[in-house]
């Protein structure tokens, strides 16, 4: 899955991305009549080509393949001359599948020389996995118990000072009032934490638990079992109406799974069993305010980076993050996987016309069958309700140069890398292997992202080229810019910028040991990811009929 990259010369207007492509993708904007250069030859683009947008490199006839990485990412739907723009009127979504699959034996992995020695700042747990943060959960079994989580939200904020919304609600008072607070009270709002060694207490709601399928329940609770066991937790608070589907024994039960030595503190309510709700509120406060001084007696301390599990994603992706951020990612993965940790790549719809080179790399028959049979009844779900991959680019994914599904794929697998693939799970199932994994999610963001943590993800690189401001209650979710205008209009989302790449001032390697650096100084708390900051704590769990 390595990249060649063509350039126009020094000008760097547009280029090639691999020897096989016969297309180009336009650097910035390119006005009808520019001459470009391409492997020795000069062409003259009829019509103007904006930039993240791709342009043939000769004529192509109705039916004839469009390649790009390398694979073919779609096929004219009519003649396409020399130049022209690549569109949604003359072209559709198009894959290979019948390429050869053969097991790659090699890999040549990065040099980590420099990061050998290094290690991060973690939360060793006592099953032996090291948390990049320490949080209380607080989880409802079933959605009839998201108010209640709303009143312990709002409850412990207060009490703790610990409100994230409390310079919109001062700001939203001055306008009210027509008046700026005095520094006291502003101030009165924000007394110091009782527990420093704790990141907060992290509260989620959803929409499931009840009314669905026995599976949907299941599903649920394993989620909620990787987020209760992740190592980023401390503990956990769990509130239950009493009837519903989504039993406290199913819970139970996944969570035994994977702490089979009851390490892990967990307290369950029920409501239908409680003698009020004052009753319920009461204990559990009191539930959460004895976790919180418990978790406080854990502090920071030097862990391997082999203790680290990065989740890839991307959202509001454009023409340049298979470029850019994604390929960028992918180097960072690799260094990971060469020091012993591991990654965890998902969005099965997004993966779709590379499943061979994902299979060439797959360890053994077993794990690429796995992934093959996964991918396989994914296809199959989505067919039986109308649907198909082919519909998962977005208005602004086309806007921006994603005309297919397969060119918006082929670009976001570059976030996996080149490591082998040492083990393919399904929704909700645990990283147990070193190395990179294959997980099964839809391409939704927050879905996706929301599984990634719950099958043990400590850390997030999260790419972008439109700008989304996706985060996660228990992980960091570090976001990746595929452009530096994108980096500069919303410096307060993005954590890092890959434009450079884009420029031709700087190489991809380079940048990876810079974005290695960085991921280990969020993992060690040093860097507070813009997402953390501003308290995006998404949280969406997959009901998987399905989702595109």
């Amino acid at each position: 899955m390595n990249r060649t990259i063509i350039s126009d010369g020094g000008h760097r207007t547009s280029l090639r991305v691999h020897t096989a492509d016969n297309v180009r993708v336009a650097l910035r904007d390119l006005p009808a009549g520019s001459e470009i250069e391409d492997g020795g030859r000069r062409l003259r683009l009829p019509q103007p080509v904006r930039h993240k947008h791709k342009f043939t490199l000769r004529t192509l006839a109705e039916g004839e393949p469009v390649i790009m990485y390398g694979v073919i990412v779609g096929r004219a739907t009519r003649a396409i001359m020399e130049g022209e723009a690549l569109t949604t009127d003359n072209l559709e979504h198009s894959t290979d599948t019948s390429l050869p699959q053969s097991r790659r034996d090699h890999w040549d992995a990065p040099n980590v020389t420099a990061f050998r020695d290094l290690t991060f700042e973690g939360y060793h747990r006592p099953d032996g996995r090291v948390g990049t943060a320490n949080v209380w959960l607080v989880v409802p079994l079933v959605f009839c118990e998201n108010r209640n989580i709303e009143v312990l939200r709002q409850s412990v904020a207060d009490a703790l000072g610990d409100d994230p919304y409390h310079d919109y609600k001062r700001m939203a008072r001055e306008l009210l009032h027509g008046r700026a607070e005095s520094h006291d009270e502003a101030s009165s709002n924000s007394p110091t934490s009782p527990f420093p060694n704790v990141d907060g207490v992290r509260f989620l709601t959803h929409s499931l638990g009840c009314g669905g399928t026995d599976d949907d329940a299941q599903a649920l609770c394993q989620l909620l079992a990787g987020y209760i066991c992740h190592p980023n937790v401390a503990g956990a608070t769990v509130l239950s109406l009493g009837c519903q589907k989504a039993q406290i024994d199913l819970l139970k039960a996944a969570i035994a799974e994977r702490d089979p030595q009851g390490l892990r503190p967990v307290h369950y309510l029920e409501q239908q069993a409680s003698t009020s709700e004052e009753a319920l509120i009461r204990e559990a406060l009191s539930t959460i305010f004895d976790g919180l001084a418990e978790a406080n007696r854990v502090s920071r301390a030097p862990a391997p980076l082999s203790e680290l599990t990065i989740g890839v994603e991307c959202g509001g992706s454009d023409g340049f993050s298979g470029l850019s951020a994604n390929p960028l990612v992918g180097a960072v993965i690799d260094r990971l996987v060469a020091l012993g940790g591991s990654g965890i790549l998902s969005e099965f719809p997004e993966l779709c016309g590379v499943e061979h080179e994902l299979l060439a790399r797959c360890r053994s028959e077993r794990i690429a069958t796995r992934f093959t049979t996964l991918m396989d009844a994914y296809h199959r779900h989505a067919a039986a309700v109308g649907a198909s991959f082919s519909m998962n680019p977005s208005p602004g994914n086309i806007r921006d140069g994603l005309i297919t599904d397969a060119m918006k794929s082929a670009g976001a697998a570059k976030k996996g890398g080149d490591s082998p693939v040492v083990d393919v799970l399904d929704y909700t199932q645990p990283v147990r292997h070193k190395g990179l994994n294959l997980l099964c999610t839809p391409g939704n963001d927050v879905e996706s992202t929301t599984a990634l943590v719950g099958s043990g993800a400590n850390l997030v690189m999260f790419t972008t080229g439109l700008g989304t401001p996706t985060g996660n209650p228990v992980a960091p979710v570090m976001k990746i810019a595929s452009n530096s205008e994108l980096a500069r209009r919303m410096s307060d989302v993005i954590d890092f910028d890959a434009g450079p790449i884009i420029r031709g001032d700087a190489e991809i390697g380079e940048l990876a040991d810079d974005l290695l650096r960085l991921c280990i100084d969020t993992a060690s708390g040093r860097y507070r990811a813009r997402a953390v900051r501003l308290a995006q704590h998404d949280f969406i769990p997959w009901k998987r009929g399905v989702s595109l």
